[in-house]
């Protein structure tokens, strides 16, 4: 399916043309009116549908794994305690005891041993490192509840391709989000409204639910030439025990667990591949998953269209293969689908 050797799999191998007038800028209303193009990863066979399709898509027996995961209002603007200077902080990982990894900028203000305040919450923080790659460690002090405060001070972490503002940050929410702890959205799930979800459960399909927090280095794209020479960042996640037993009864039914975006893959796979069965854990994970990878936990994936020369490319290139998926995409830029985080879907079974 793949004719490319898995060593010599180079970045540019997963280059595509996307005209910037198809990048998805605001989301489509009802959530679940987005199109969803179905590839048939065996034959690269494709059809043209509506998200709301899915129902039918989908069988009983079959088991939809989602990623819970609620997106923070990561960005945040920080008043110099001593000179009054503004500064952006975007928080990527929680990393306990009040104290988060985060990007600033400009960062020649956020030195270690700088405090900011935060304009209309009692929240302050300090620079306690800055390191290798730039990122800063803050430590925050507070009155009350921290993700109260920063509900109070912070913005939804929109990425840089979406120019326009959002209205209702709660569209830059899956409406099953419920634990705090992402950078990014894990946009698949996007597409799912209550009444489908309800329809779904209605048809006999067993819904899942998996955390895993989505850092920002999941969008960046890839710049090494040979992949085998990217370095993943880490993501934490948590794999539920009722949701083990969910997966591990659909398999020894017949059924396909089909995973509702790439963190959720990322996690059902993670999981099997550490523990070499699917099991309750809780862990960091750096997994990449490109051409040539052996799928353990998943038989299906619900995902969104990918950045050009990016891991999740790569991830959906291991599944359907390279040249269906590069064929899929030339395929959604002719017919104009929308790309990216507000896009369309793609259903890979």
């Amino acid at each position: 399916m793949n004719s490319l050797n898995e060593q010599t799999l180079q970045t540019k191998d997963f280059d595509f043309e996307l005209p910037e007038e198809l990048i998805a800028q605001t989301p489509i209303e009802p959530r679940d009116a987005s199109r969803l193009m179905v590839l048939d990863r065996k034959t690269g066979e494709i059809e043209h549908k509506h998200f709301y399709d899915i129902v039918d898509l989908l069988h009983e027996g079959d088991c939809l794994v989602l990623n819970n995961s609620r997106v923070l209002p990561a960005r945040i603007y920080g008043i110099k305690k001593d000179t009054g200077a503004h500064v952006e902080f975007l928080l990527l990982k929680n990393c306990g005891n009040d104290v988060w990894e985060a990007l600033a900028g400009p960062g020649k203000r956020a030195k270690v041993g700088a405090s900011f305040s935060f304009e209309g919450s009692t929240m302050t923080c300090e620079v306690i490192e800055v390191k290798d790659d730039g990122n800063r460690m803050i430590r925050f002090s507070y009155t009350g509840n921290f993700f109260a405060e920063l509900d109070k001070i912070g913005q939804m972490p929109l990425p840089p391709y979406i120019k326009e503002k959002l209205k209702d940050k709660e569209r830059y929410q899956t409406v099953y989000s419920k634990e705090e702890g992402s950078a990014a959205a894990p946009t698949a799930g996007l597409h799912f409204t209550p009444e489908l979800l309800e329809k779904i459960r209605r048809k006999g399909v067993q819904i899942a639910f998996v955390t895993l927090h989505v850092g920002l280095g999941t969008f960046r794209p890839v710049n090494v030439e040979n992949i085998l020479d990217h370095k993943m960042h880490s993501e934490h996640y948590h794999m539920p025990k009722e949701t083990a037993d969910a997966i591990n009864e659909t398999k020894r039914r017949g059924g396909r667990v089909i995973a509702v975006g790439t963190t959720s893959c990322r996690t059902i796979e993670s999981v099997a591949k550490k523990c070499g069965e699917i099991r309750e854990d809780d862990d960091w994970t750096d997994i990449f998953i490109y051409p040539g990878y052996e799928f353990r936990g998943i038989d299906a994936l619900i995902t969104n269209f990918h950045l050009p020369e990016s891991t999740l490319i790569m991830l959906v290139s291991a599944l359907a293969g390279r040249e269906h998926i590069l064929n899929a995409y030339k395929t959604a830029v002719a017919e104009r689908y929308r790309f990216f985080s507000f896009g369309d879907a793609m259903f890979i079974r």
